[in-house]
């Protein structure tokens, strides 16, 4: 880089790059997408070395993982290389700078008889570009070959009853014959909504089985109510900060203006919740207040029983709907853990939702609505405009497998597993962790959230995490918005359901090591150097 270059940088940390927050286009495309034409047009030299990833993120005033984000967007796209210890380079090499490349290559005689792709980039909605679902995708890369995976939801094949569910499937087959290929019901199976009312029972909710609607999953319920509730970028929705990643992502594809409402170990917070809901009323309507009550993901903590009355309250003074997102149930851990009184429970205008992915097996993709009663036509004809209905014969032989009370025998038997499982991890922790990274032993589920140390930044760990092979969530992936660090920063969620206990421990012992690494080299900016390359 020339001396010139340093004293315009030092001059102008923005480059003069202009964001602009209102455009659809993410913050951090705009950022890649005017770095990458100004390297194009050679005002910024090949060999030019960029701005700290901090630097111009305050100079734009925007988040630092923005500018972490389109750095390495530049770099997927051969503009910029990353030295450790060095910073981020302008390229000489990238095509567009190539002084002997040919502006109009000549096509071959093969090629030219292949039509020209469509121009899919320019062709994409803006469902698809939502900064929430790309940073899900950035945060989500695949493990390395031999990880310990501490952030798949789901439970190990040695812990899923398939051969009891395929005697239930053989039974519904000889049964019904050809009937159990045909479509079901837009609602559901009757036989299995009733089964699903009466497993319900024990959280408080008493319905019956016109209550109930069945879902592809509770992804699927989740963008029912988000599709009938919300107009695209008119209306606001409100979500515990941090929260379920995939909820985010629908609500943003969806068009919803998603806000976090803060909170506490106990849930959120009711004043600040009034405060808000009356700010945002000025400008927008809220549709709905989605919650995780038991086992919240990410925190893996559950909201306290005078909160929830709380919510109920507000919800019913504000009309504002909740909706309760159950995905745990039924995954108490310790026998002094009883099953908390669910919202639904409180108040039959809540929208419910229940999944068996996490206690059963998450291929089945059968998920479920309980309705309050206006809420029954609407969610069940855009059902069956989606998909026509959720597969019959998977909807039989869970009907099948409830019925003939193998989900008791099951879910005492997944229980001992996932309780054996979180015990042998925070065994594991409490030996492995830095002492500046503190957690609760959760009581339900199959979550379980570090908070880390001021200065800590989540997404370091999780890149040093990745090479020492260990795979987790940093907590940037569960917030609403990148822009929204307080909501979203300093912790890491682990789930122990998927990895049986010697690997948990193993990978506890990996993730120390990563943590050790990356809070013994304060300060930060020597860590994002040295362990990200920007």
């Amino acid at each position: 880089m020339t001396d010139q270059s340093d004293q315009s940088m030092k001059h102008d940390p923005s480059l003069g790059l202009r964001l602009d927050p209102s455009s659809d286009t993410p913050l951090y495309q705009q950022i890649s997408d005017q770095l990458a034409r100004l390297i194009a047009r050679g005002e910024l030299g090949a060999g030019t070395r960029l701005p700290p990833t901090r630097t111009l993120a305050r100079a734009l005033a925007t988040h630092r993982n923005t500018v972490v984000r389109a750095f390495e967007e530049l770099q997927a796209r051969g503009f910029l290389a990353g030295h450790v210890g060095r910073g981020s380079y302008v390229l000489g090499d990238h095509p567009a700078l190539a002084p002997d490349a040919p502006t109009e290559p000549t096509p071959s005689p093969a090629a030219s008889a292949v039509p020209e792709a469509q121009p899919w980039s320019a062709l994409l909605g803006r469902a698809v570009q939502s900064e929430p679902l790309r940073r899900t995708q950035r945060l989500g890369a695949t493990p390395l070959p031999g990880s310990i995976n501490l952030a798949r939801m789901q439970p190990s094949a040695d812990l899923i009853p398939h051969e009891d569910f395929r005697s239930c499937v053989d039974h519904v087959l000889a049964t019904l014959g050809p009937e159990a290929m045909s479509y079901a019901p837009s609602q559901g199976l009757e036989r299995l909504r009733a089964l699903i009312a009466r497993e319900l029972a024990p959280a408080g909710i008493l319905v019956g089985p016109d209550d109930i609607l069945i879902t592809s999953g509770s992804q699927q319920a989740i963008d029912l109510i988000a599709r009938t509730l919300v107009n695209p970028r008119e209306d606001a929705f409100l979500t515990e900060g941090p929260t379920y990643s995939g909820a985010l992502n629908i609500l943003a594809t969806n068009g919803a203006d998603v806000i976090e409402v803060p909170g506490d170990r106990d849930g959120p917070e009711l004043e600040l919740l009034d405060a808000l809901t009356t700010r945002t009323r000025r400008t927008q309507p809220i549709k709905g207040f989605y919650l995780m009550p038991n086992s919240r993901n990410p925190t893996g903590t559950s909201i306290a029983p005078a909160r929830r009355e709380g919510l109920v309250e507000w919800s019913r003074r504000a009309e504002i709907p909740l909706v309760e997102d159950d995905y745990g149930a039924d995954l108490e851990l310790d026998v002094d853990a009883p099953r908390p009184l669910a919202l639904r429970a409180l108040d039959p205008e809540v929208l419910h939702l229940g999944t068996f992915s996490k206690k059963l097996m998450p291929a089945l993709r059968v998920g479920f609505i309980v309705c309050p009663p206006a809420m029954r036509a609407p969610l069940t004809s855009l059902k069956h405009a989606m998909d026509l209905g959720t597969s019959a014969l998977l909807q039989h032989g869970l009907a099948e497998f409830l019925d003939r009370g193998l989900m008791r025998t099951h879910l005492t038997r997944i229980r001992a597993a996932y309780r054996e499982r979180r015990d042998a991890l925070v065994e594991a922790l409490h030996e492995h962790l830095p002492r500046e990274v503190t957690f609760d032993v959760p009581e339900r589920g199959v979550v379980l959230w570090l908070s880390l140390p001021p200065g800590a930044d989540p997404e370091a760990v999780f890149q040093v995490a990745r090479v020492a092979g260990v795979q987790v969530s940093p907590s940037t992936v569960f917030a609403a918005s990148a822009q929204a660090p307080d909501a979203a920063s300093g912790g890491l969620r682990l789930i122990y359901c998927n990895e049986p206990p010697e690997r948990l421990r193993e990978g506890a012992k990996r993730l120390g090591r990563a943590l050790s690494s990356v809070i013994g080299k304060r300060g930060q900016r020597r860590v994002e150097h040295e362990l990200l390359g920007v």
